[in-house]
């Protein structure tokens, strides 16, 4: 008990010798006080997030363990189709192509282009330059009517491609900046791409795709696009898709619908070493439209030419012939009768490409080229 107010201590009693025994007393119950640091500015959450990230990574390593391949892109769902079938390889009228090639790795090479006579196109002239090596690409053109193109992909890391295309041209309407990001995972891909975007007011086109493999041989995919024309306006739509492909990687078949009302199916197949044949079939529903098209095409490699015919539901039968007659030209031949309308196309095209003056030497083998980020 405290002594009272005005008392005299007792004889002996020191301050500080009672300071220093409670000291001591306190001496067998030590307090350790530590300075302790976070390891994140969020290390608070960790009991809720910890288990969270658990269960991702038991889930990474079982995907993993399922070895799923790369199901490829939604843009090159139907590749294989593509390269058989002639829609992106025939022409009519003259053409004629001028590759020089000033570099092979990296790559630089420049090509003049020139068409005339075509039934659908006017004449015109293009001057094209391409460059690029194992992480970059650099494409570009200017063609007679003044209209500039340019292409830019950049391997960001291993599986994240930045891609930037453009088009200035004179006409109303038609020139256009595309930003594309593209993601290629382990057994899933993804795609987000944003044309003519607009910060200020939100306008533009935004698309967003994604595919992921279920199986070996299956894959499921969606893709949404979201388009605001103008402040006012505005219209969004989800699209979904399939792919099949099969243990030998020989015959392949996917399926897309659009929330616009039109649907698509392909299948390829590989028939022989140099023989693939694919069928395309397409349906629009939209708009109260009932349309429906279906082709059926086979392409021929041999040792120096390549073949493509083709047959569709319109009443239109193609063919593409395609031969080198020497390492640096090659010859085109194309044509297309439409019997239902009673008329017919015909193209020819040269295309002569030029080594320049590159040094090599004639014991040692060509340097090989790049694999560009495409």
């Amino acid at each position: 008990m405290a002594a009272p107010s005005g008392s005299v201590p007792p004889p002996g009693f020191h301050p500080a010798s009672a300071q220093n025994e409670f000291l001591q007393e306190q001496k067998g119950f030590p307090v350790p006080a530590t300075q302790t640091h976070a390891s994140s500015m969020f290390s608070f959450a960790d009991p809720l997030l910890r288990p969270i990230a658990n269960t991702f990574a038991q889930l990474q390593d079982t995907r993993q363990k399922l070895a799923l391949p790369n199901p490829g892109t939604v843009e090159h769902l139907t590749r294989e189709v593509k390269a058989t079938h002639l829609n992106n390889y025939f022409f009519d009228g003259a053409r004629a192509d001028l590759t020089k090639a000033i570099s092979i790795n990296p790559i630089f090479q420049i090509t003049h282009a020139f068409s005339h006579g075509s039934q659908s196109e006017p004449p015109s002239y293009n001057f094209g330059a391409v460059m690029g090596d194992d992480s970059t690409f650099l494409q570009g053109g200017i063609s007679d009517s003044g209209s500039v193109t340019m292409r830019a992909n950049r391997k960001l890391t291993p599986g994240h491609t930045a891609k930037v295309q453009a088009q200035l041209a004179s006409a109303g309407g038609q020139s256009f900046v595309q930003l594309e990001h593209d993601y290629q995972g382990l057994d899933h891909s993804l795609n987000l791409k944003a044309m003519n975007p607009s910060p200020a007011d939100g306008t533009g086109i935004y698309m967003v795709n994604f595919l992921q493999s279920l199986t070996r041989n299956f894959a499921l995919g969606l893709e949404t696009v979201y388009m605001r024309p103008s402040v006012d306006s505005q219209e969004a739509n989800t699209g979904y898709m399939a792919k099949w492909t099969s243990d030998a990687r020989d015959a392949i078949a996917t399926v897309q619908y659009q929330g616009t009302g039109v649907a698509q199916a392909t299948y390829w197949q590989r028939l022989a070493d140099k023989v693939d044949a694919a069928v395309d079939l397409q349906v629009i529903t939209a708009g109260g439209r009932r349309e429906a098209q279906a082709t059926i095409g086979a392409k021929w490699d041999f040792r120096m030419s390549t073949f493509r015919t083709q047959v569709d539901s319109t009443g239109k039968v193609s063919s593409l012939l395609e031969t080198r007659l020497a390492p640096t030209f090659a010859f085109t031949v194309a044509g297309e009768i439409d019997h239902f309308k009673n008329a017919a196309k015909f193209g020819v095209g040269v295309s002569i490409e030029s080594a320049g003056d590159i040094p090599m030497d004639p014991n040692a083998a060509p340097p090989a080229p790049p694999s560009v980020p495409m």
